[in-house]
């Protein structure tokens, strides 16, 4: 899969292989499993450099993009070592930070971020706003001095391992705006902060990232942890939402062929009735179909990558590559289950354990009826339905 990468994009996707000689799909399943977080990968990440794939060269980080980002990790996947923390930290929070954020955000924490010293994660989902982000109520209320936070966000991944959170809120009523767009506002929340309060949602699906619900209350911010503009964050927010939709696509396509390359090996070496499980066009043909659809699913990302690199509209493609992948990934855990029998279900095998996370991306961070809705109507021409 080095089709038009040049040599440093190529050696980002490979460093997959380099990663998992030391912490390979054993370590990430071992950690999955007891729901803990893999801190000595996530500090060899960072010192290898790829913390701040997408954080200017000023601010330490390695000044690419989200095609570098997103190789990066469909090339872990390739191996069975997908990192949801890559997602809600260094693509949705950190990157923007070098963007939009002030000269202590951009100085101080990003250089201490791209070292693995500190974490962020992303905060925008709420119990009453889930698809539906502009009814957010979390509202951060002028208090002459900064602001005063209060609210609720939840399935809010890896808060437990994180000092600051990129939070999403309202500055302006909903009721109070023209545009329904107008009054969010971003803010990089110390989750040391007074009034900031943690409560575990447990997730019945192996993952070494957990998810939690924040609580603010009356959580005490300055000017200076605004991000961007008081009032027109929606901006910046969209410029997150794609990168998450590319990045979790990317994600799919890793793992779905991490799957079909165990199956593949498997479908060789074992036998009935005289000869290898996989010459019968039984077990062949879900295979290939699947691997088909993973592959266009990897165009399809990369698509949408350079697009956002390049400042073009790349919502059609984000929400295309979501879609496809997902569909693919689950298509590819299915077909490498299927191939391997009842040994697929067992713990030595691995594969049925990364299933759930495959099915949780169809629904999660936007289902795939969103993603049709979108093609549909904005891409298609088609009425809008929501």
């Amino acid at each position: 899969m080095d089709f038009d990468l040049n040599d440093e994009q190529r050696q980002i996707y490979e460093y997959g292989g380099q990663l998992a000689q030391s912490y390979d799909n054993n370590y990430w399943l071992e950690h999955a499993r007891k729901h803990t977080f893999p801190q000595e990968m996530f500090q060899q990440i960072a010192d290898d450099g790829f913390l701040g794939i997408m954080v200017p060269e000023e601010y330490g980080g390695a000044g690419l993009g989200m095609t570098e980002m997103a190789l990066f990790m469909e090339g872990t996947s390739n191996h069975g070592i997908p990192l949801l923390m890559m997602v809600v930290g260094p693509t949705m929070s950190m990157a923007h930070l070098g963007s939009h954020g002030t000269d202590f955000h951009k100085k101080e924490l990003l250089p201490a971020a791209c070292k693995g010293d500190i974490q962020f994660c992303f905060a925008i989902t709420e119990p009453g706003a889930g698809s539906n982000s502009m009814k957010t109520k979390t509202f951060a209320k002028p208090d002459g001095k900064g602001f005063r936070l209060s609210g609720e966000k939840t399935f809010i991944t890896g808060v437990d391992v994180s000092d600051y959170c990129l939070v999403v809120a309202r500055t302006t009523p909903h009721d109070q705006v023209q545009k329904k767009t107008d009054g969010f506002t971003m803010f990089v929340v110390d989750l040391k902060k007074k009034g900031v309060e943690l409560q575990r949602v447990k997730i019945a699906i192996p993952l070494p990232e957990e998810q939690f619900t924040i609580f603010f209350d009356d959580v005490e911010l300055s000017v200076d942890d605004v991000v961007g503009e008081v009032g027109k964050g929606f901006e910046i927010l969209f410029d997150s939402l794609n990168p998450e939709r590319i990045i979790l696509g990317a994600l799919c396509c890793g793992v779905g062929r991490f799957a079909l390359t165990k199956a593949v090996g498997y479908a060789n070496e074992r036998e009935v009735f005289g000869q290898p499980i996989g010459a019968h066009q039984g077990v062949q043909h879900p295979l290939a179909k699947a691997h088909t659809n993973i592959e266009m699913a990897s165009l399809m990302t990369r698509r949408a990558a350079w697009q956002f690199d390049n400042k073009l509209p790349a919502g059609e493609s984000s929400n295309m590559a979501k879609y496809a992948a997902a569909e693919a990934g689950i298509e590819a855990l299915d077909a490498a289950l299927q191939t391997h029998g009842g040994s697929g279900f067992t713990e030595d095998t691995g594969i049925y354990e990364m299933y759930p996370l495959m099915r949780l991306l169809r629904t999660a961070p936007v289902n795939r009826e969103l993603c049709l809705s979108y093609i549909g109507a904005s891409v298609m021409g088609l009425p809008r339905s929501y």
